[in-house]
């Protein structure tokens, strides 16, 4: 939440400064307030947990948010009933003439498969479309991180010669970055995924950032400076024993899979995994949501108004440097 200060109080410039939210009080008392519209598209299988994951880091801002469930018309789920998902959720039919201030797109265990041999990934594109120009900011997480830079920029994945499973250092690349503000300069991240980018392909993209990174999992944290894309390439909203319940899961199905870095104790699964990241996972969901609420507009109709607004601004600052 913004702070509310004295109009023209000296701190504003350094707050401004540090990427923190001050409104001096004429801005205060003018300000509208509405419950922020996020839609989730969850890709994941086990689609239970995955909104238990995401609502539960979504709950810890003091904002108060309406949440509405995506899923694709061109694939079946088989590890949810149907009735949860005729209950829950809408297919992209139900959302396409509406507008919202974010979206969350999952990931999806199918990072081996080229984008295009995915049963859904015509409607994931025009889902992705439609997102940008009628959501305010979108939250993709990895394999959906890998899939949007793909259909954006163009940027490829490349598969790794083994899984990256564990979790890993990133360091952060920028302090006073509204989404990272208040990050370690450590922070560590959980990462599922037999695909990755190469960081030379973001240098031809100036208007991607790198926010942080890890020597071993290359980009975690990558934006837009409007924050109309924010691409996190791991899985921050995953539990304690997550990668615990997919490596017993990988053992007893007989596949080849090693313990996860840097996770159990001494390596040795048979010990409790300690959180390392949800308070950094935490603060990034409440930052994201700070930011939306902060930037999008009082009446949601103007929501593609307000992206056409601030692309303008930030390429006009863009020239500046």
């Amino acid at each position: 939440m913004p702070i509310r200060i004295p109009d023209g109080l000296p701190a504003k410039r350094t707050l401004h400064d540090e990427r923190i939210f001050a409104l001096e009080e004429d801005a205060a008392s003018n300000q509208r307030i509405r419950p922020l519209k996020i839609a989730i598209l969850n890709l994941m299988p086990k689609k239970i947990e995955t909104e238990t994951q995401i609502l539960r880091l979504l709950s810890k801002s003091p904002i108060q948010t309406d949440i509405d469930f995506m899923r694709v018309s061109t694939h079946e789920s088989t590890h949810v009933s149907k009735d949860h998902l005729v209950k829950f959720y809408d297919t992209f039919d139900a959302y396409r003439d509406k507008d919202y201030d974010g979206l969350i797109v999952t990931g999806a265990p199918v990072e081996q498969m080229e984008f295009e041999e995915v049963d859904y990934w015509d409607e994931l594109c025009e889902i992705m479309d439609w997102s940008q120009e009628h959501v305010f900011s979108t939250m993709y997480l990895c394999w959906g991180a890998l899939a949007g830079l793909w259909h954006l920029y163009g940027i490829p994945k490349h598969q790794l010669p083994q899984k990256l499973f564990g979790v890993f250092p990133q360091r952060l690349m920028d302090e006073y970055n509204f989404l990272t503000n208040g990050f370690d300069e450590v922070h560590a991240m959980p990462h599922s995924r037999h695909a990755a980018i190469d960081p030379a392909d973001l240098k031809a993209h100036p208007e991607l950032e790198v926010l942080s990174k890890g020597a071993e999992s290359g980009p975690a944290l990558i934006a837009t400076p409007d924050f109309h894309e924010v691409y996190v390439m791991g899985h921050f909203e995953y539990g304690r024993d997550t990668l615990a319940e997919e490596y017993r899961r990988d053992i007893e199905a007989g596949l080849p899979i090693e313990v996860p870095e840097h996770y159990f104790p001494g390596d040795d699964p048979s010990r409790q995994p300690i959180f390392t990241w949800r308070a950094h996972a935490n603060l990034l969901y409440r930052n994201w949501v700070n930011w939306v609420y902060q930037m999008t507009p009082y009446d949601i109709s103007q929501v593609p108004e307000a992206i056409r607004e601030l692309r303008a601004e930030t390429y006009e600052m863009a020239k500046k440097f």
